[in-house]
């Protein structure tokens, strides 16, 4: 082949290498671009799309609304102080009662049999104490006639202390029965109302039984009495002799007037309250013992209170927190405080503000730090 031949197959062999090593290089580039679109593309699809909310300011001069449980004044179950069978009952259910009033009368003939045979030991050791008495003073006479001995003196002296301790238990034992007789009597210990009945005619009733249930119930429900655990955030501004009002749900529109009448001091760690006590008086009795109430506590709002709905919060191992939208939408989670429970929104006291932009339903596994993608239109 001709030098000429030669030189033309080099440049076209020298061109498609070219072109070889061009077609190559474009192909890598195309796939590093699309490797890093795609990349781009993994990464925006990984960050959690979240939606920003704001907290609403608490309004001052707000009432605090916490449940309780009204419980009368008083209230007593009466048992059986002796064993036997009901002969009469008295009183019945919502009956009123006064101090001392008979409520039930028992039979107790085994009582009544024990009371005679002690009445019986008790004039048996009456006469041998007299006996003994009568000897004693005796021995004492012939004693200092030196007809006896001292020896046997002390011991007719001895032989009355004796029997003078079997009178004295036998006069104790008859006191005992004769109480237990007076215990047939079942009698209301102040005055109140009936609330429970659980006895019939010819029962047989035992004392000591703990187990048992009780005969009657009496309740005194001149006043009622409540007990409120108020969250600690609030329990600077309750104090003995606030004025409260109670409300029923059997009674709409009508209210209760109450007085707070004393104060735990302390706050329970399990609950986070302080148990407070409200006393309402109940001339009408319409305030029922076992009642569930609402009681309305007149509380200016606490500086800085805010309300967000329960579902922005994150409740773990770190405590209650709120994850908040940092710069460059990334998160950051915060502590805060909890006030009062409405429900559909929760007081924070303390640890947020009206100005925090604070992510709603955050994912479980969100921390501080993570980027997140926020939902147009979510928030400001």
């Amino acid at each position: 082949m001709s030098e000429g031949g030669n030189g033309r197959l080099k440049l076209v062999g020298g061109i498609a290498a070219v072109v070889a090593v061009g077609v190559v290089g474009a192909g890598i580039a195309t796939r590093v671009h699309s490797e890093h679109r795609l990349a781009d593309w993994t990464d925006r699809q990984a960050l959690p799309n979240v939606s920003v909310i704001h907290a609403t300011t608490v309004a001052g001069g707000d009432t605090l609304q916490l449940p309780a449980a009204l419980q009368a004044l008083n209230s007593a179950p009466i048992y059986a102080r002796t064993t036997g069978y009901v002969r009469r009952w008295l009183v019945d259910l919502g009956d009123p009662v006064r101090r001392g009033q008979t409520l039930a009368i028992l039979d107790a003939p085994e009582v009544d049999q024990q009371l005679v045979a002690a009445q019986a030991d008790l004039q048996t050791a009456q006469a041998n104490q007299a006996l003994a008495a009568t000897t004693a003073t005796r021995w004492r006479a012939m004693l200092a006639k030196d007809a006896v001995s001292k020896q046997e003196t002390d011991e007719k002296a001895g032989d009355l202390a004796a029997k003078s301790a079997l009178t004295n238990a036998a006069r104790a034992n008859v006191a005992r029965l004769r109480s237990l007789t007076g215990f047939t009597r079942l009698t209301a210990p102040f005055d109140g109302i009936v609330t429970s009945r659980a006895t019939q005619i010819g029962a047989l009733v035992v004392a000591g039984n703990a187990a048992s249930t009780p005969l009657f119930t009496v309740a005194d429900v001149s006043r009622i009495r409540a007990y409120v655990k108020v969250p600690q955030s609030y329990s600077g501004q309750v104090h003995p002799g606030m004025q409260v009002t109670l409300t029923l749900p059997e009674y709409a529109g009508r209210t209760f007037a109450a007085t707070l009448t004393r104060s735990a001091g302390a706050v329970d760690p399990g609950s986070g309250t302080v148990l407070v006590e409200v006393q309402a008086p109940n001339r009408d009795h319409a305030l029922k013992p076992g009642s569930y109430a609402q009681a309305s506590f007149p509380l200016s709002g606490a500086s800085g209170t805010v309300s967000l709905p329960p579902s922005a919060l994150i409740v773990g191992s770190g405590g209650t927190q709120v994850a908040l939208l940092g710069p460059g939408n990334k998160a950051q989670l915060r502590t805060v405080t909890i006030g009062r429970d409405q429900g559909k929104t929760v007081e924070i006291a303390a640890g947020l503000t009206a100005q925090d932009r604070v992510i709603d339903n955050p994912p479980d596994s969100l921390q501080t730090g993570d980027a997140v993608k926020v939902l147009p239109n979510a928030g400001k």
